[in-house]
Order: C-alpha cells, then sequence, then structure tokens
C-alpha cells in the first residue's frame, strides 16, 4: 500500500527517483500553484509512513520537498505547509537518524520563513506536540521553535503568552532532561517579549520561581516595590498571574496577602478590560479561596477588597466585548472572498484571513503592516487585484477594530515639548491611570493632589525617563532640582560638589563660581563658595541646587517644594528667578499658596487617577474648584495624627521645670572661621511651645543640634534632666534611616528598640569620649566608703565600669554602681564621675533608664507598632508590607517622626517638620502637636504652622538669640504634672490587656506612721499584707 502511494505522488510530478522529489515539487508548484492542493495531501500521506526499509527514502524525500517550498516557495505553500506541520513535527521522533535530522530541518525553515503573522495559527500544533507522551525529540525541537519566535516574532508571540505560558510551564517540571532545559530556555525567551520596561527585568527571577517556589515571597516583595509608569496589557499579565497564583496558594499570610494587594492594584492598571478575561477564570477562584482561608482580618480584607475590584473587572470584560464588534476567522473570509474574484485558492485565501485577525490582535492598521497581506494575495490574484483588495480591507477592519480616543487639543500656540499618554503606579498603589499629559514651552505648573496622589512620584518618574512617552533626554532636557546632599559628597566645597555633577563635565569652574554667585555664594556673603556643603542650612542648600540646574540650561524644571527651608526674602528670589525663565517650562509640587498664586500659569490636578489641566494661576483655579482649598489650609484636613502622652517624671512635679538648658554655648563648625552661634542661652520644659524662626544660615538647625547633644559647642554648658526622653526629627530627617532602606517601617521600629533602647540616640558626638575625659579614667582617685561593718574605709581606686544601675543618695543626687580595678563594687555620685571623666558613661544609663520607662507602656509587637504608625499617618499597607526604599518623602518622615515618639517622649523637637508633608498632613500634625502634653520646639519658616501652635518665639539673626511672644504663659497653665491623665493599662503583643498600676504617692511622716501601725497588727495577728504593705514593711525593716 505504501509502495503504491510513493508511485502515485512520483506519477503526479513524472519524476522516477526519490532524489529528485524536492526539486521536482518546487518546480511543479512555482509552474501551476493550484497543484498544491493535489500534491501536500501525497506529501503528508508519504512523510507520515513507518520509515521502515525502502520507506526511509521515501519519507526523507518528502520531508526534503517540504523544506524546499519553505524555503522557495513560501508565499504560496504557508498555508499548506502549515497544514503539514504536525505530521513533520511528529516525525522528529522518529527511530530513524535520517529521518529525524530531515523533519527538524523541514519544521525550522517553515516555522523561521513564514509570517510573524502566523504564530497563532501554528501554536496549537506546537503545544500538542510538547505534550506528555509524546517522543522526547519532538518535544525538545517543539519548544525549541516556541523560542525562536522571540526574534522574528515577538509581538505575536506576546499576544500570545496567555496561552503560551501554562502550556510550556508543563514541561518544565519534565524528568527529562533535555526537554526540562528547553522549556524553561522557552519560557524565559518568550517572556522577555512581554514589553513592559517596570518588570522584564524580574523576567528571569520570575521564570526561576515556578522550580523554586521558596523564592516567591522574596519576588512578591521586589514586584511590590516596583513603579509602574507603563500600562498593563496581556503579556505582563501573562508572565506576573501565575506568580500571583502562587502567592496566593503560599502557607505565609504575608504573602497571600501581598499577592491579593498586587492583583488589586494591578487590576486598575489594565488599560483594556479584555486583556484580563483569560486570566480571570483561574485567578477569581484562587482569591476567593485565599480570602476565605485567613485566619488575619486584616489580611482578608484585603483579599476581599482584591475580590470586588476582580469582579468589577469581569463586569468590565462583559460590557467591553458588548461594545466591540465581533469578527473571526470566518468573518475576515467571507469579507476577502468578497472582495478577491478567485476560484480553486480557498486554503491560501483561509490562511490570509488568519493573518489579517493577527493583525487585528495587534491593532496594526497602518499602510506597512498590511503591505504583507498583498504580497500574499499578489500570487493568487494578481498585482494590481491584490492591491485595492488590500486597501479596502485595511479600512473594512479598522472599522471593526477599536476606535483610538484622541486627546482634544487647546488653542494655545506655544511650542509642545510633551504629549504622551501613560499609566503611573507607585508600588501596588494606582497613581494616575491611562491619562495625558501636555506640556507647553515656557509654561510654569503647579501640580496639586491630595495625601498619597502622587505628585512626588510622577515628578521622579519623568526625571528617570520613565514616563511612556516622554520625550527622550537627547530631544528635551529635564532637570529634577533636589536639595538633598548626597552623603559621600558631603565633604566637598560647594564649588566643588557642582562639578562633580556628571552632567556638568564641560563647564569651568569660572562659569559655576559665576552662576553660584547670582544666587548668593559668594567670599563675602553668608555662604561661601568654597565651605563644605555639610555646613549649609537647608535654605542654601535649596539655593545650590538651583545654582547646579541653572547651569544645565534645561527645558524642563522639576521643582519639589522648592520653598522648603527658605526663609521670606529667599521665597521672593526664587518666584523672581522662575518668572524669569520664558522659554524654560517648570512643573512644581509645593504647599505654598503665595508661591503656586504668583508664578503659575497652569495648573494640573491628580484626581481620581488623572491629570487634569487647567489655565490660570492657582486662585482662578480654585475659582472653579472651591474644594480644592483643602490642599492649602490646615483646619480643612479630615486627616488625624494622635502622639502617645509623655506621663509623669521622676522627680519632676512641675510641666515648667527646665528639661534641658544651654548656657551660654558659642559655636564653630570646623573649617569655618566665624562662629554660627553667639552666647546661646536657652531652657526647654514640658509645658514649651516654642517656634524658632530666622533667615536661612542664621544658626536655628545649630542650636538645636547643641541643645540636643548632636554636636558639641566650644564654649557654655548643656544640660539634660536624666529622666527625660527627648525625641528629636533632624531638618534632613532621612539620615536617620538612609541606613535601614532594605526594612518595612515597622522592621525599622521594632529593630531600633529591640533592647529596650533606642539604638539612635546613643550615637551623638556629646557622647563621644575626648582624649582628656579617657586619661582622667585610668587615674586613681581617693574614694571613701562604709563598710559592711559600719567602719568607714578610704582608699586610691580606678574606676573600670559603670554597671548600669543607680539611686538616688538623700542629698537627691543619683548614684551609680561602679566597678573598680581591683574588682570590688560600690556606688558613685554624679559629681564624682563627672570629676573622673566618667559622666558620658552616666547619662547613657540615665537615658536608657528613661528610655525603658517609656517602652514598659506598650509591648514592642509588630501590630503595636502597625497602630502606632497609623497614628502617625501612615497606613498599615505603607507601614507593614513597604520597605522604607519604597517610600515618598512625605511617608519616611511619618516613619521619622513615628520612630522618635515610640518611647513617648517629654521633649518634641521638630526641624523644618512642614517639609514633605502636605497640607493634610500639617493640619493632622498641628492637631495631635496641640494635643500632646510634651514640650514642643519647631523650627519653620511656615509662618502659619507656627503661629496656630506657638505663642513664643525663638528668633536667631547671624548666630544671636532674642526670645519673642509670651514667654510667661506657660506658668499660667495648669502645672501640676499629678493632675495629668495616667495611664491605667497596656496592651501585649497577642492584644491581652494588663492593668498598670498608678504612681504612688509619697505618704506624709504622719500617714506613713499610722499605716506602720496597721501593718504591725496584721503581722501579730498572722493577717497576709497587700503589695503596697508589705513593701512598706520591708523598708521599714518589719519583716
Amino acid at each position: 500500500m505504501e509502495e503504491e502511494k510513493l508511485a502515485s505522488l512520483f506519477q503526479t510530478l513524472s519524476i522516477a527517483a526519490p532524489g529528485d522529489l524536492a526539486s521536482a515539487t518546487v518546480n511543479h508548484v512555482k509552474a501551476e500553484p493550484r497543484a498544491l492542493s493535489r500534491l501536500i495531501p501525497n506529501l503528508i500521506e508519504v512523510a507520515n509512513l513507518g520509515g521502515k526499509g525502502s520507506e526511509v527514502d521515501g519519507v526523507v524525500g518528502a520531508l526534503g520537498a517540504f523544506e524546499a517550498l519553505a524555503n522557495e516557495c513560501i508565499l504560496v505553500a504557508e498555508a499548506h505547509l502549515i497544514n503539514a506541520l504536525p505530521v513533520i513535527l511528529n516525525g522528529s521522533g522518529s527511530k530513524q537518524a535520517r529521518i529525524r535530522a530531515a523533519a527538524e530541518s523541514a519544521a525550522l525553515a517553515i516555522t523561521s520563513k513564514m509570517s510573524p503573522n502566523c504564530v497563532r495559527e501554528v501554536l496549537p500544533a506546537l503545544f500538542e506536540a510538547s505534550k506528555s507522551g509524546v517522543a522526547w525529540q519532538t518535544r525538545t525541537l517543539s519548544l525549541k521553535i516556541i523560542a525562536s519566535f522571540s526574534d522574528h516574532a515577538p509581538y505575536q508571540l506576546g499576544f500570545s503568552l496567555p496561552n503560551v505560558i501554562p502550556q510550556v510551564t508543563l514541561s518544565m517540571a519534565e524528568p527529562k532532561k533535555e526537554v526540562s532545559q528547553a522549556a524553561f530556555e522557552a519560557m524565559t525567551t518568550a517572556c522577555n517579549v512581554i514589553g513592559n520596561r517596570d518588570i522584564e527585568h524580574m523576567t528571569s527571577k520570575i521564570v526561576r520561581s515556578i522550580s523554586h517556589p521558596d523564592e516567591v515571597p522574596e519576588l512578591m516583595h521586589s514586584l511590590a516595590g516596583v513603579t509602574f509608569v507603563q500600562s498593563v496589557e496581556s503579556p505582563a499579565l501573562a508572565m506576573v498571574v501565575p506568580l500571583l497564583i502562587r502567592g496566593l496558594r503560599s502557607k505565609v499570610t504575608a504573602t497571600r496577602r501581598q499577592s491579593a494587594v498586587i492583583i488589586d492594584n494591578m487590576s486598575k492598571l489594565v488599560d483594556d478590560p479584555v486583556d484580563a478575561e483569560p486570566f480571570l477564570p483561574t485567578l477569581m477562584p484562587a482569591l476567593q479561596f485565599a480570602a476565605d482561608n485567613m485566619s488575619d482580618p486584616e489580611a482578608r480584607s484585603v483579599a476581599e477588597r482584591a475580590c470586588r475590584q476582580l469582579e468589577r473587572l469581569a463586569v468590565m470584560c462583559e460590557e467591553a466585548k458588548k461594545r466591540t464588534k465581533p469578527f473571526d476567522d470566518g468573518t475576515l473570509f467571507d469579507s476577502l472572498r468578497a472582495k478577491v474574484s478567485v476560484s480553486g485558492f480557498d486554503t491560501e485565501l483561509a490562511h490570509v484571513a488568519k493573518l489579517m485577525h493577527s493583525l487585528m490582535n495587534l491593532e496594526r492598521f497602518e499602510k506597512e503592516d498590511w503591505e504583507e497581506i498583498e504580497r500574499y494575495l499578489t500570487p493568487l490574484v494578481g498585482a494590481q487585484a491584490a492591491k485595492e483588495a488590500t486597501k479596502l480591507l485595511r479600512v473594512e477592519c479598522r472599522e471593526l477594530g477599536k476606535p483610538i480616543e484622541i486627546v482634544e487639543e487647546d488653542d494655545d500656540g506655544a511650542e509642545v515639548l510633551c504629549n504622551c499618554q501613560f499609566t503611573l503606579a507607585y508600588g501596588t498603589k494606582i497613581l494616575l491611570h491611562n491619562t495625558a499629559m501636555k506640556l507647553k514651552r515656557g509654561h510654569k505648573y503647579g501640580l496639586l493632589g491630595g495625601n498619597e496622589s502622587g505628585k512626588s512620584t510622577l515628578m521622579r518618574a519623568i526625571a528617570n525617563g520613565s514616563v511612556e512617552g516622554f520625550p527622550d533626554a537627547s530631544e528635551v532636557r529635564t532637570v529634577f532640582v533636589e536639595a538633598d546632599i548626597l552623603g559621600e559628597l558631603s565633604h566637598l566645597s560647594c564649588v566643588d560638589y557642582i562639578m562633580q555633577d556628571p552632567r556638568l563635565a564641560g563647564s569651568s569652574r569660572d562659569e559655576v563660581l559665576s552662576v553660584m554667585s547670582t544666587v548668593g555664594f559668594r567670599e563675602d556673603g553668608k555662604a561661601k563658595p568654597n565651605n563644605p556643603v555639610s555646613s549649609l542650612s537647608g535654605g542654601w542648600r535649596m539655593k545650590l541646587a538651583l545654582a547646579r540646574a541653572m547651569l544645565q540650561r534645561a527645558d524642563i524644571l522639576l521643582l519639589d517644594e522648592p520653598t522648603n527651608h527658605l526663609d521670606v526674602i529667599n521665597v521672593a528670589w526664587v518666584k523672581t528667578y522662575i518668572n524669569s525663565l520664558k522659554n524654560v517650562t517648570c512643573i512644581m509640587v509645593s504647599h505654598d499658596s503665595g508661591f503656586l498664586n504668583d508664578c503659575c500659569t497652569d495648573i494640573i490636578q491628580i484626581e481620581r487617577l488623572k491629570l487634569r489641566q487647567f489655565r490660570g494661576n492657582l486662585n482662578k483655579f480654585i475659582e472653579q474648584n472651591p474644594d480644592a482649598k483643602a490642599y492649602f489650609s490646615m483646619k480643612e484636613t479630615k486627616m488625624k495624627f494622635k502622639f502617645p502622652q509623655p506621663g509623669p517624671i521622676e522627680g519632676v512635679k512641675s510641666r515648667s521645670k527646665a528639661l534641658m538648658k544651654m548656657s551660654h554655648c558659642d559655636f564653630t563648625y570646623p573649617g569655618n572661621t566665624t562662629p554660627t552661634l553667639f552666647d546661646i542661652t536657652i531652657q526647654v520644659s514640658m509645658a514649651s511651645r516654642v517656634g524658632c524662626v530666622g533667615e536661612n544660615g542664621a544658626g536655628k538647625s545649630t542650636m538645636i543640634k547643641v541643645l540636643t547633644g548632636e554636636v558639641v559647642p566650644q564654649t557654655g554648658d548643656v544640660w539634660k534632666h536624666p529622666n527625660a526622653r527627648i525625641a528629636y526629627v533632624a531638618q534632613h530627617a532621612f539620615h536617620h534611616i538612609e541606613s535601614h532602606l532594605d526594612k518595612t517601617a515597622n522592621e525599622y521600629i521594632r529593630w531600633r528598640y529591640s533592647n529596650g533602647e533606642d539604638k539612635e540616640s546613643l550615637v551623638k558626638v556629646s557622647m563621644v569620649l575626648t582624649e582628656e575625659e579617657a586619661r582622667l579614667q585610668k587615674e586613681p582617685f581617693e574614694y571613701s566608703w562604709t563598710g559592711d561593718d559600719g567602719k568607714p574605709y578610704k582608699a586610691n581606686k580606678v574606676i573600670v565600669e559603670l554597671l548600669g544601675t543607680r539611686r538616688e543618695a538623700k542629698n537627691k543626687e543619683f548614684e551609680y554602681e561602679v566597678k573598680f580595678r581591683d574588682g570590688s563594687e560600690n556606688y558613685v555620685g554624679m559629681k564624682t564621675l563627672t570629676r573622673r571623666g566618667w559622666d558620658k558613661a552616666a547619662k547613657a544609663i540615665d537615658a536608657r533608664i528613661a528610655q525603658r520607662s517609656g517602652l514598659y507602656i506598650r509591648t514592642l509587637s509588630s501590630a503595636n507598632v502597625e497602630k502606632h504608625l497609623g497614628d502617625c499617618g501612615l497606613s498599615a499597607e505603607f507601614a507593614t508590607h513597604y520597605r522604607m526604599g519604597a517610600l515618598s518623602g512625605g511617608q519616611k518622615v511619618k516613619v521619622v517622626l513615628a520612630a522618635s515618639m515610640w518611647n513617648q517622649p517629654h521633649i518634641l523637637i521638630l526641624d523644618e517638620p512642614t517639609n514633605y508633608l502636605d497640607r493634610d498632613s500639617l493640619g493632622a500634625l498641628a492637631g495631635a502637636i496641640e494635643e500632646y502634653e510634651g514640650g514642643v520646639v519647631i523650627i519653620s519658616h511656615n509662618n502659619e504652622f507656627v503661629s496656630t501652635l506657638c505663642p513664643e518665639e525663638w528668633v536667631m539673626d547671624a548666630g544671636h538669640l532674642t526670645t519673642k511672644g509670651e514667654v510667661g504663659w506657660m506658668t499660667r497653665q495648669d502645672d501640676k504634672i499629678s493632675d495629668a491623665p495616667v495611664l491605667t493599662e497596656m496592651v501585649d503583643a497577642l492584644g491581652n490587656v494588663t492593668e498598670v498600676k498608678a504612681p504612688k504617692k509619697k505618704l506624709s511622716k504622719r500617714d506613713e506612721k499610722a499605716v506602720l501601725k496597721v501593718i504591725q497588727k496584721k503581722l501579730k495577728a498572722g493577717e497576709e499584707l497587700d503589695e503596697d504593705e508589705e513593701e512598706l514593711a520591708l523598708a521599714n525593716n518589719l519583716i
């Protein structure tokens, strides 16, 4: 029977030898293309022979014919060759080496020569050939072909990823090494075509996680830290969804929760709801199962929210499908048939209809894309007919597709620098979705938005060139103006710091000095160009950043809070400078309404994930949008902060008693010749409400650094009550956390207080031992004590270390337990320790004891820290589930503030707290400070903020201090600490509530005598004593 089939084929081609089969087939098809419909079935039958004995030559000849047709007649033969592909793939698993080689060569020739738009058509055959049970050589070849599509058909492969990934995944766990290796390579190369640059760098890790599920939790963290700037389309979903499903099936609640958050937010980034349709049947049941089986109520609520979002997306999918005109291969074939008059080519026309379908799926309607259709039709109907038919088909198919939304143009005649449409996310939070942005030369845009709406993230994305559609840096030069000084460059002079910028490599030193002088850096000025940048105040750092931006000759300046740290004089200077930039576009984020009103020509508002643009300044915008007042009024805020109350302090009964003092202090920075501070004397109590104001560089922050022990004055004394707890949030607050950006805020606070003390407070210059103190510690001194026998003793001793405990002597002086060189231990008073160079070690013990007394109230558990961060304005999502490196500036300030407030300080010192915080947060901060019962010192240029909270002012002018306002107001306060509310309970990590006893009131001698009589009677009668009675009895040697 097999010999008859081969003979029939040879007869059709009029040849007698198998070796001539390939060339005869090609010649015959070139002469008569219609012959393919008769030849291909015969070739398929021969190729499908068993391959035994004499059949081998025939099979090899048929496979060679397929390869020859692919190489020389692909346009007319492609449709038939695709139909023959299953048989050819099957041949690659033959036991005959010649057949295997010929089959592989033919399959690779067909799939490499065919149109990229055939990918959709051939994938079913490749999937079938890669299934378990098929010969491993066939499976390996099929996976190899799928991987090859990433080179010559990347877009078509990307569109097919929802089908490709599940099929290839099945082969990755195959025991046969050749198959699993081919599957891994196919998966990696396939995922590289997702076309989403936000996550394509994670491809190898995601693919690896398929066979290494233990890596999924860390991978979820990485995915959560991605800032999305592109809409999420079908290829990206195809790669990420399997990872999310694995995350939902994890036994770790945090990983399942993270998966739910990413699902919730990525589903909002899907531009075309139909893109998500293939994944919903798998995702929704897995997500619902996770939601039903999570014991953590908060995590369960997150999963339930994600379920509701997917349900909304499913509804949107159905609505989108209803709005889209239906089409399929049959519809397109009928349309094609109506436009060409030809018979005998039904197979070829059906194939062309499938190519058209692929182009429509990819939304390719340009003339160049459809020239391929013309090429395939030309051999069938002739060149002219093919050209006319293609033209009509392209127009008709465009109408069947989804119409492109046209952005409405305005009438302004200025040059358009940017006109793009994009999506932006911050971690897993969607900020902007499929929104348009148009920027024009010379316009000044004020960027407005609510708390965490994405203002700074958008600015950073523009600066990094990661906004989809934004012009390349070679076309439009964009400069982000930021005042933060990089730590590794802080030792440089101001001029050298600017010269270190690689973007200013061609600038001369004289040019840099000239521009710096225009912003005030002069040898005879307050800020000298050759002084170190570390000595600059916040205001001068901002002016230095502006000078650097001026030298870069930007087309677009991005200014995030440009008036931060600036006094009134310098704010006016910045306004004048920005308004003078006629050919430079500015995008500005600011909470200074006067600044925006004077500088803006346009307002961009972030609202409901969209950018809304308005012509005019801030006042005009507010006239049209009265609700926008909330951006600039602290009274309009709905956000609430809550600080923990400080509670009592041992040895202090009056809130107006000083807890911190500076007396006659001078200070000069290293490298400077003129002092920054002159003869400063101040004090702070729990009743203080002080606003510290002054020009940039006047010495405000330096004075606070001296007061808190960050730096040591050259002359004068600094004192702090040994039991006082101080919270200090520095002007450049991020330095507190810059070494911990890989931790979450929750983890950072638990690390910081893990040993029962604040690790940050112990790292101060004022706590570092000097050479003189080290010398004094080694010298013997005369020490007197009373022995156990009651006799007085005296000897020369040397203190080796302080043991960490202290007691109060009869003269109210603290005595500290020490260890001497001879091994003995005893208590030594603070005055003696100070004379012997041990005062800093004693102060460290004071700090630890004070901190521990504040830490007792709340257990250092994840739940308690999360609640505390929430009280300070940072939601649980960002507090516990985001690493600090992914947080915005405002969020980092909240972390630093919350960390400083954890141990319930008695004094809160805030250096420029209004920087990075929006009006909602400022209003909430003001409310929390008003209710806070500890002392507060605020340095700020925000007059509204300071005047609202502080009746007393410290005015700094060139290092000299003047006090203003009501200094005596605090004496009229409810001055008794004993009247303050006392904490009655504490909550541990499991939510258990424990009663906390109130501090004992000291009994008068008369009352104590009466109580002792009662105790003696109880002891005589054999009755039990309560806790207080037992303590008093022990103290008086009754038991």
